[in-house]
């Protein structure tokens, strides 16, 4: 039983003001694990406090400084490799594995390659007799899901700390143990005080309370359309920079000249991964006519590659959905792709077997999928692959595009030119081509309704950063 009841404000840790708990719960057991606090509109002030009056000194750092801070914040981070995979499997139920291979190395990346685009980026620039510079924006407040409680927060950190942004930071109070890790990393790093400040508790009191705060100057929030757009409201009133990484409904276009088990089971590692919970997660997979058939078969054939089960089995693929709520909202979509007229091609609703207890879902698909059914068009955030059939290529792109989202794309196929013609035609932020590894220093972020901003390498980096013209320089 892990119980943090207070909070990290101005490089200590304090109780909070108000006596509301929030209990943490292991997906996998459904058992109570732990305890934090539910901060209060009080305890968010003295954090906004601590980070303003921290911004003067810290925003005034030499870019080294900064570079060195970073390098430290990743060696402390090393240190802690075995608590972040413990904690990780722990409150989100991921697989073991994918705790270390995935969300452990994401966020040691983040502090790492934000250190080297550090290195090479300019603050100052000369255009004439016009010194044009690049300055952090001020506090930040974050705001950041359970999903993955290492990459989101560590990529809004390492950008803010890279920038000269000091911060306040609200996780997820479903997992929010890795942030706390991530706090007693920065105090073992000597992150100076002020810089980085926390406060747990739930959206409605912190999370509305930071995108409202008049001296908060930016909010960078990753999670539903729904929230983004109250957030979005809220910061307008003080006129505040908002930037979003919201939901997606990417599409995975196999080509016709690919291999159909190699495109199955590309299909099927995404889908499953981090069991559906991911944003970029290529939900709706589009396959020629033709195809059809051998690749539901290879679907078939595939699937126990992947298994499900505890979390804590190293062969295990496919762990728990994070909460109740989350594994009935993901029973409501499979019964919905069911009354809608999708076939059912294995999954369905219930539990596997043998997995009565834990959050668990079945690894679901549905072939015979149009694109103007619900499952289709809503992101689910659970393991439900929608197969949909195309005749031509600008068919498969138009129905890619054909959704209100723009995160992420996948297309896998062996003539380059296609390739490159089908991910320059799909109207999202990211696309991937044929299964390669991420990508730190590429951005990541969406069109449409997936977002606002970017993060991941430089282009993070610039989101905390205003430019300012000074205009007459003598030369």
């Amino acid at each position: 039983m892990k119980s943090r009841l207070e909070h990290f404000i101005n490089g200590e840790w304090v109780a909070s003001t108000g006596s509301e708990t929030i209990d943490v719960i292991n997906p996998a057991t459904e058992e109570v694990i732990g305890q934090i606090s539910s901060g209060t509109e009080e305890d968010l002030d003295k954090a906004v406090a601590a980070a303003r009056e921290a911004f003067p000194s810290f925003s005034q750092t030499s870019k080294q400084e900064r570079i060195d801070l970073l390098n430290r914040i990743a060696d402390e981070y090393e240190k802690r490799k075995d608590d972040i995979i413990e904690t990780i499997t722990q409150e989100l139920g991921a697989p073991i594995k994918m705790s270390e291979k995935v969300h452990y190395n994401m966020g040691l990346s983040h502090f790492r390659q934000a250190a080297k685009e550090l290195e090479a980026l300019e603050f100052t620039e000369k255009r004439g007799s016009t010194l044009i510079t690049k300055e952090a924006i001020g506090v930040s407040g974050l705001i950041t899901p359970w999903n993955f409680p290492t990459n989101q927060t560590s990529t809004k950190l390492a950008s803010a700390f890279a920038a000269g942004s000091t911060v306040v930071l609200k996780p997820s109070e479903l997992t929010p143990f890795a942030a706390i890790i991530l706090a007693e990393i920065f105090e073992a790093a000597n992150v100076p005080k002020g810089v980085f400040n926390l406060v747990n508790g739930t959206g409605e009191v912190v999370g509305n309370g930071i995108s409202s705060h008049p001296d908060i100057d930016f909010v960078s929030f990753t999670g539903s359309g729904a929230v983004g757009q109250k957030i979005t409201e809220n910061g307008a009133k003080t006129i505040k920079k908002v930037a979003l990484e919201l939901g997606g409904k990417s599409p995975l276009i196999v080509l016709d000249d690919y291999d159909v088990k190699k495109a199955a089971k590309i299909a099927v590692g995404n889908i499953l991964s981090n069991s559906g919970q991911v944003c970029a997660a290529a939900t709706r997979t589009l396959i020629p006519q033709s195809m059809k058939d051998e690749f539901i078969e290879a679907v078939k054939e595939v699937l126990p590659e992947f298994p499900v089960g505890d979390p804590y089995d190293r062969s295990t693929y496919l762990g728990p959905l994070v909460s109740e709520k989350q594994y009935n909202r993901v029973q409501d979509y499979i019964k919905k792709g069911q009354s809608e007229g999708a076939t059912l091609v294995v999954g369905g609703t219930g539990k596997p077997e043998g997995l009565d207890k834990g959050y668990y879902v079945k690894p679901t698909v549905f072939a015979d999928v149009k694109n103007d059914m619900t499952i289709a068009q809503e992101e689910i955030f659970g393991p439900v692959m929608s197969i949909l059939t195309y005749e031509t290529l600008d068919e498969a792109i138009e129905i890619a595009n054909d959704t209100i989202f723009g995160l992420a794309g996948y297309v896998v196929g062996e003539d380059k030119d296609i390739l490159l013609k089908v991910a320059s035609s799909i109207r999202a932020g990211r696309i991937t081509i044929n299964q390669v590894p991420a990508d730190y220093a590429a951005p990541f972020g969406g069109y449409k309704q997936s977002g606002i901003g970017r993060e991941w390498g430089v282009y993070g980096i610039e989101e905390y950063l205003e430019i300012k013209s000074i205009i007459g320089m003598p030369s």
